[in-house]
Formats: structure tokens, C-alpha cells, sequence
């Protein structure tokens, strides 16, 4: 199994055709982070491309991102005693009050299939919990928010942060339906991202 037509099963989503070429590829010799960085990463940057030029929707991206996963499942075992580079480490999590994750979760997929080690907190998360992250080590913390009323949990997380004096130790993005540029602008945040495959651009921005 050559590492194109695992980089084409992620783009077409097929999960068990991913599983199979990873495994044969592993078996053939090819270093896993080889799969990740020529199959994996640039699949899922191909299936972002094509959601910003309105050839993918949101399913579609839903579909690569768990064929994705289910190659890296296999990998995660082989990246970690080959001493893999993260592209970074993030948090990420649906604020306080609000209890919605489709969109959070798809952002956290496509994190991890840019190379970022994601620690996917959940939903309905505290300030308190997002701060924690930062002492753990994490570099970005990603909140989402659906409703407007849940909104201004981002804000009380900055201030949060602020007030612990960590808030120059982490980068802070922000997205979500109702969430907009100049809310970002106006909390303090340092990236706002409206969908998954502009997260992954401005996670990366982040840590350049």
C-alpha cells in the first residue's frame, strides 16, 4: 500500500481502506511519522482546501477527519516511541453553560490531522478548566460557544487567565456560530476561526 492511495481513502473517507493501508504501509517498513506527514496531514489539508472552495461540506470534511483518525489510532502507538514533533499542543472545549460539540468536535479532529496533540475537554467547560490546561503545558486553548448567552464565558476565561498570570503563556482562539472578528477583537483573543479548516490555518499561525 503506497502512501498515495492512503492519502486518496482519507480524502474519499474511506475509514477501513485507511486502517488497511496504514497497517500494510507499518509493515512494509515506511516510519509512521513518514504516514503522517506525506498520507495523513497532507489529506486532511487537501480536504480543508476544497471546504474553503465549496467543494466539500461540513459532512464530507466529517467523513475524512474520522478515516483520519482511524489511520492515526494506528500510528499513535509508532509516533510516540519514534519521538514524533507535535505541531503543538491544544485544549479545546465548548464553554461554560453550553453544551453543544458537533463543530468543536470537527475542529478537534482536524487539529489532530494537521499534527497537533489535542486534549479534547468536552463541553460545558469552566474557566478553572481551561486555566488547569495552561500549567499543563498547553500552548493553545480553543473555546467554542453556539449560543449567545454562553458567549461571554470566553471573556470571563481570558480574565481568568489574566488574573492567574498565565494569560502571556497561551495563545486563545475563539469560534462558533456566534461568534464574530470583532467579538475576538474585543476579549482579547488572539485568533478567531469561523470553521474547522480555518482553525487548523490559524492554530498554525499561532505557532509560527
Amino acid at each position: 500500500m503506497d502512501l498515495e492511495q492512503i492519502y486518496q481513502n482519507v480524502i474519499d473517507g474511506d475509514a477501513s481502506e485507511v486502517e488497511v493501508g496504514v497497517k500494510s504501509a507499518l509493515a512494509a517498513g515506511i516510519n509512521a511519522n513518514v504516514i503522517l506527514e506525506k498520507a495523513l496531514i497532507p489529506a486532511m489539508d487537501e480536504v480543508g482546501r476544497r471546504f474553503e472552495c465549496g467543494d466539500y461540506y461540513v459532512p464530507e470534511m466529517l467523513i475524512a477527519a474520522r478515516a483520519m483518525q482511524a489511520g492515526l489510532r494506528i500510528l499513535k502507538p509508532h509516533l510516540v516511541s519514534g519521538g514524533s514533533k507535535s505541531a503543538g499542543k491544544v485544549a479545546i472545549g465548548t464553554v461554560k453553560g453550553d453544551l453543544h460539540d458537533i463543530g468543536k468536535n470537527l475542529v478537534a479532529m482536524m487539529l489532530e490531522g494537521a499534527g497537533f496533540e489535542v486534549h479534547d475537554l468536552g463541553v460545558d467547560i469552566s474557566p478553572d478548566a481551561f486555566v488547569k490546561t495552561v500549567n499543563e503545558g498547553v500552548q493553545i486553548i480553543c473555546m467554542s460557544a453556539l449560543l449567545t448567552t454562553t458567549m461571554s464565558n470566553m471573556s470571563v476565561t481570558i480574565d481568568t487567565l489574566k488574573a492567574a498570570g498565565l494569560r502571556d503563556n497561551v495563545k486563545v482562539m475563539v469560534g462558533g456560530a456566534p461568534v464574530t472578528q470583532d467579538y475576538a477583537n474585543k476579549i482579547g483573543a488572539d485568533a478567531f476561526a469561523p470553521d474547522a479548516s480555518s482553525a487548523v490555518r490559524a492554530a498554525r499561525g499561532l505557532m509560527a
